[in-house]
């Protein structure tokens, strides 16, 4: 059913059709929010419209979208071809496809009343970039008519000299989208999948322990195959680096890399100031990706030390800060047990979390060094939250030389955490629905 009792007279234009662009048309139609769907195609697709219809309604990873809408009695819900005007009904809400161009700066957006659309092409990643540029450019789409653009992938600045333009920003649904400011912000990007799962991870444990107690993190995905890969092994372009994404995803592990770490300091700015990796890996599933996320935090005692169950409760307590958006289970979950769970951003595995603490042992003279190399620096140098000139009598007017061999010994635990998340439908184009009706709702 509608979150509402009618539609709004909105139209959402939907800029391509892969995977994020034609699940959305799946949960639009569901949410039933926006009068109308514009799809942007930018080309012809099989023999005409009803091919499109196909493709629409039928999905190998999550089946057909009537049994999705109601159930497996269902039968098809998509109607009234137009294959002159382009245009079909799809659970009685107007779907209308464009076929004529690919560049944003010519969709006939203005033409079709549209003002919000989303991207999720891949290819318009950029902000910086002017409307008129040659490949195109996300704000080609507001030349052409639209007011606001939201981008299903982080930005990526291709000149590294430029900053982020200040009517551009990131958000994930639930963490900053308070960020969004209507009269200041015309492009939004959504991050990513792995992002929005890891924000959703990282978020409690930062809230609880403070950013200051968070020593360093590392995170890997296990991520599911998506369509940049190979289904067969082939030869690599002209200028190729990476020699793997060539490779067939049936086969294969792969080793790739992630923007996870640069998008979420992003969306919790406090993550600038702790070390952080973020590796990934694909894997031949369709959809259904892990993340597992590696915390070094400074502990308070050997005696009492962070543990399993601290950092379990600590979920457990922030499920209700985010409804629907972070999940806390118990059960043995496997990879397609996530898949098209509503809306949730992470599903924390409480059964397989654990911790280990140990004593960091740091030499008085490495300390009386660096109080040394603080007291160098001038007092009030960023990140001394102390009195460097006193901190410095202590330690090294005091360091007699049989001081020299004694050390420090600083409880740290390392806690592992593992969240599930459905990178296609489930998680990540739910939670884009959620954003894209927040903005409307604005407008």
């Amino acid at each position: 059913m509608s979150e509402r009792d009618q539609m709004v007279p909105m139209k959402l234009g939907i800029n391509g059709l892969g995977r994020i662009a034609k699940l959305s048309v799946w949960h639009h139609v569901e949410r039933k929010y926006f009068s109308e769907l514009v799809i942007n195609i930018g080309r012809d697709v099989g023999s005409g419209l009803q091919d499109i219809a196909s493709f629409i309604e039928r999905d190998s990873t999550y089946g057909s979208l009537h049994h999705y809408l109601y159930g497996s009695r269902a039968q098809g819900v998509i109607e009234d071809l137009n294959e002159k005007e382009g245009t079909m009904r799809i659970d009685g809400v107007k779907v209308t496809c464009l076929r004529e161009a690919r560049n944003p700066a010519r969709i006939e957006w203005r033409k079709h009343g549209v003002e919000l659309v989303v991207d999720a092409t891949g290819a318009f990643l950029d902000p910086t970039l002017p409307p008129e540029s040659p490949k195109g450019s996300v704000r080609g789409h507001m030349a052409s008519g639209a007011k606001k653009v939201i981008v299903s992938a982080p930005f990526k600045i291709k000149d590294k000299g430029k900053e982020m333009p200040p009517d551009a920003v990131t958000t994930v649904m639930g963490i900053n989208d308070a960020d969004y400011d209507p009269k200041r912000h015309a492009i939004v990007s959504h991050a990513s999948c792995t992002t929005t799962c890891l924000s959703y991870m990282v978020k409690p444990l930062l809230d609880y322990f403070g950013a200051q107690r968070i020593l360093s993190a590392s995170m890997t995905t296990v991520h599911a195959a998506t369509s940049t890969q190979q289904v067969l092994d082939r030869s690599p372009g002209s200028g190729a680096t990476d020699l793997r994404k060539n490779r067939s995803v049936f086969n294969n592990i792969i080793l790739t890399s992630t923007g996870a770490a640069k998008a979420l300091s992003l969306v919790i700015p406090e993550m600038k100031h702790i070390g952080f990796i973020a590796e990934s890996v694909r894997v031949p599933v369709t959809t259904g990706s892990l993340i597992i996320l590696v915390m070094m935090i400074q502990d308070e005692s050997m005696r009492s030390p962070i543990n399993r169950e601290k950092i379990n409760d600590i979920y457990k307590n922030a499920v209700s800060h985010y409804p629907g958006y972070l999940v806390y289970s118990e059960a043995q979950n496997v990879s397609s047990d996530i898949i098209g769970l509503p809306r949730a951003a992470a599903v924390i595995e409480g059964h397989e979390n654990h911790t280990r603490t140990s004593a960091v042992r740091i030499g008085m003279e490495t300390v009386a060094n660096a109080v040394e190399y603080l007291r160098s620096l001038g007092e009030g140098a960023s990140g001394a939250s102390f009195d460097v000139t006193q901190v410095n009598e202590l330690v090294k007017g005091t360091l007699e030389p049989s001081m020299k061999e004694k050390v420090l010994e600083i409880p740290v635990t390392q806690a592992v955490i593992y969240g599930w998340y459905d990178n296609e439908l489930g998680s990540y184009t739910n939670m884009l629905g959620d954003r894209t009706v927040s903005m409307a709702e604005m407008f």
